[in-house]
């Protein structure tokens, strides 16, 4: 098992602002990570900001507010907007002209990638999906400390990343794994016996297969716990986004598949635990709050005070544990056979699960054929014998996403009779 803290640290009062790049500034992750950055003055400096381009206006609110070095957006045709944005911004604020910071705008689908390498002390990637691997890749060859949302990148890169990283350089900002990386500093690697990752169910919890026909894309995206993005929604109502996160804790913490265990935990407040080879078991709990492992994450290995609030312990509380059940959600399964299977397996049910969830949310695909069909492409994967001998290269890796997106695109397609039916 690798160090889990980088090596720097910000424990010192009087240290320098630590310096954060942010990618996916204008999504869930990132709004909350500069509210971190808000509450905190002079304990962070944002050097960089990134964004997909599709809310400009907003982009254009935190550059003038932050004032970063450089700001991308990774589509083209969104550079003038972001300028004319900003500038309306600027003039909304009471600013004269000139009489503000204008930072470097980049554009286009390398702009993203610039920033994570941008000098800084701390890339945090919230980039949804594979679209993050460039940019997680950029940020470890530039020696940043990479505070990773992106579970994509890792789970798709898997050992292409891992090379990369030196111990530490990785800190995990999904709560769980956030949690589990707090357990782990309980006992040493070879005292651990497993590692439990807890899941609240969705808004499907306790629901039988056959009960989940006819679902709908409103239905699937109203989550009774977390404010998440719409991709990682849908993952967390059919469970893949579980699937996706015991491949990350096997490939963060060296711990083999079947000793990762997931249950079902509605309350969301037990993040995960670590199972130490005594029989004692280390949990970490908070209310469902991402502001807290984001600010661990940033800040690693120290605590960032008032991150989130704590739990309020003049109450009463009940929290539950289930096992997982299978049968209904087999997408946490599907994710141990790919993530055995190694190689590039995992990549092709990462990048078919994105495709057959904007199948599903256009409406060419039933909730139940999400999982169905990414079964389907895992197994034509494996028949058609795809999956490279030894490590693959990042071109094999471009390659099976590539094959598994398109394949899946066309198992899709309007008019076409589909799994899950």
């Amino acid at each position: 098992m690798p160090d889990n803290g980088p090596v720097l640290s910000h424990s010192s009062s009087d240290a320098p602002a630590r310096e954060l790049a942010v990618l996916g500034s204008t999504g869930s992750i990132g709004t909350q990570a500069l509210d971190v950055v808000r509450r905190n003055p002079g304990r962070f400096r944002v050097a960089g900001l990134a964004a997909g381009g599709g809310r400009v206006d907003l982009l254009a609110e935190q550059a003038l507010e932050f004032r970063p070095d450089i700001v991308a957006v990774a589509r083209a045709s969104a550079a003038q907007d972001l300028q004319l944005a900003f500038y309306a911004e600027a003039k909304r604020r009471g600013y004269a002209s000139g009489d503000y910071p204008i930072p470097k705008i980049v554009a286009g689908p390398d702009a993203v990638t610039e920033v994570a390498a941008w000098p800084c002390d701390v890339v945090l990637n919230g980039v949804t999906g594979a679209l993050g691997l460039a940019s997680t890749l950029a940020a470890l060859d530039a020696g940043r400390t990479l505070a990773l949302a992106n579970k994509e990148s890792l789970i798709v890169g898997g050992p292409l990343v891992k090379e990369r990283a030196r111990p530490g350089q990785i800190v995990p900002v999904d709560s769980e794994h956030s949690a589990l990386a707090q357990c782990l500093r309980g006992g040493r690697a070879a005292e651990v016996r497993r590692l439990v990752l807890t899941a609240s169910g969705g808004p499907f919890r306790g629901r039988g297969r056959e009960e989940l026909t006819g679902v709908t894309p409103e239905q699937a995206l109203n989550h009774p716990t977390w404010d998440m993005g719409p991709v990682v929604t849908i993952n967390s109502a059919t469970l893949v986004n579980k699937g996706l996160e015991v491949i990350e804790a096997h490939l963060l913490f060296d711990v083999p598949m079947d000793r990762i265990e997931v249950m079902v935990h509605p309350q969301s407040v037990i993040h995960s635990m670590v199972e130490f080879t005594d029989g004692s078991t280390l949990a970490q709990a908070s209310p469902p709050d991402m502001r807290l492992p984001i600010a661990l994450g940033i800040d690693w290995p120290d605590r960032v005070p008032d991150a989130a609030p704590g739990i309020d312990w003049s109450k009463a509380h009940t929290w539950e544990l289930f096992p997982l059940d299978d049968e209904a959600f087999p997408a946490v399964a599907l994710a141990r056979r790919a993530g055995e299977l190694g190689g590039t397996f995992p990549a092709v049910y990462n990048a078919a699960n994105e495709e057959c969830v904007d199948a599903f949310r256009a409406g060419r695909l039933p909730f139940l054929g999400i999982v169905d069909t990414v079964a389907r492409i895992v197994d034509e994967h494996e028949e058609h014998g795809a999956g490279p001998a030894g490590r693959p290269t990042l071109d094999d890796v471009l390659a099976a996403d590539g094959w598994a997106r398109a394949r899946t695109r066309e198992l899709t397609a309007a008019g076409r009779p589909a799994a899950g039916d």
